[in-house]
């Protein structure tokens, strides 16, 4: 679908003046891109940001319909910031899908007070946004705008008001208003966690009918929590995972896990599993696979994951849980015939 969106008698335009439908970078550093939020993440636990030279990634949530927030407005100008951008730059998203690029454009709507069109996309019109006067100085508050990670995502059509004047210390009544869940929401998307690489013996190579015993050391898997924080809002959450179970899944019908589940839980240190000893062949692992049938070219895809559970904190002490996270990784089996192993 193409939209296009032309002038209306209050918005003439200048020579240079342009107005398009499509995400938009401001001139120099993009300073207001809708694809750009102001939001704030740290990590107060868990090395959620991948340093260290560790491998992370992140998660995939077990619940298929849930998303992360499509769109939000939030904080961008005060009335001093947006007088000088548009008097040093004038180029830019006024709304995740509409941007302005000429000077007159902005000094009519938020200078001069002139009426500008929202841009609603599942509205049957477009509603009318009311002018500012000289920008608002000598008001306390920010204009807010519209933010969508991903504008082609078709949710973020729902946040189509341009920017628009807020007090300070209020959020506007508006249902892509932040709240401390949204942003609990987001640190979700933020969350990066360890690979899953799981120690087995025997190594990459099984035996018909024989246990192969899994497991992974203690220490590996940790709580993780990330904090997003918005900026003049005094907004905030707290995303935590915490590590539940090893999903084991042998890649074939022709198999037993342990336990039945396949779901092997985290011990009190953190450890998943027994390590392997010598003499333990014949022993049942609390953590493993038994493979039934040889593999016959194609090794099996012996698939491991990490199940995460999530919850969150934030502002005022709201709080919740949010869809279970998992992070999996596979490896080739080979099953052989032969009933024996080394021991």
């Amino acid at each position: 679908m193409t939209i296009v969106l032309t002038a209306t008698t209050a918005h003439a335009f200048g020579e240079g003046d342009t107005k398009n439908d499509t995400k938009g970078e401001s001139d120099g550093n993009g300073s207001l891109s809708a694809s750009t939020s102001s939001i704030r993440i740290s990590y107060p636990s868990g090395g959620g940001g991948g340093g260290g030279g560790d491998k992370r990634g992140n998660l995939a949530t077990i619940d298929p319909n849930w998303k992360p927030p499509a769109c939000w407005y939030e904080p961008a100008f005060t009335p001093e910031q947006l007088e000088e951008f548009v008097d040093t730059d004038g180029g830019g998203d006024v709304g995740i899908h509409e941007s302005w690029y000429g000077k007159r454009l902005w000094t009519d709507h938020y200078r001069d007070g002139k009426p500008a069109d929202n841009f609603d996309l599942h509205a049957p019109t477009n509603s009318t946004a009311e002018g500012y006067e000289d920008y608002n100085l000598g008001k306390d508050g920010y204009f807010w705008r519209g933010v969508a990670p991903d504008p082609s995502d078709p949710e973020s059509w729902d946040c189509g008001r341009i920017m628009f004047w807020v007090d300070a210390g209020d959020i506007p009544d508006d249902p892509h208003a932040p709240t401390p869940e949204m942003l609990a929401e987001y640190a979700y998307n933020e969350v990066k966690v360890p690979e899953t690489e799981i120690e087995l013996k025997p190594e990459a190579k099984s035996t018909v009918n024989l246990p192969t015993w899994v497991w992974l050391d203690e220490g590996t898997f940790k709580e993780v929590t990330v904090r997003a924080e918005l900026p003049n809002t005094g907004l905030w959450a707290e995303t935590t995972a915490k590590p539940v179970a090893l999903h084991l899944d042998p890649g074939t019908a022709d198999a037993e896990t342990y336990p039945a589940s396949g779901d092997c839980e985290i011990n009190d240190d953190d450890s998943i599993g027994t390590p392997y000893t010598k003499g333990n062949a014949d022993r049942t692992p609390p953590c493993g696979i038994r493979y039934l049938r040889a593999t016959s070219g194609a090794p099996y895809r012996l698939t491991a994951g990490i199940t995460w559970q999530i919850s969150w904190e934030g502002t005022g002490g709201a709080n919740g849980d949010l869809p279970d996270g998992t992070f999996e990784t596979t490896q080739d089996m080979n099953v052989q015939e032969i009933q024996s192993i080394n021991r």
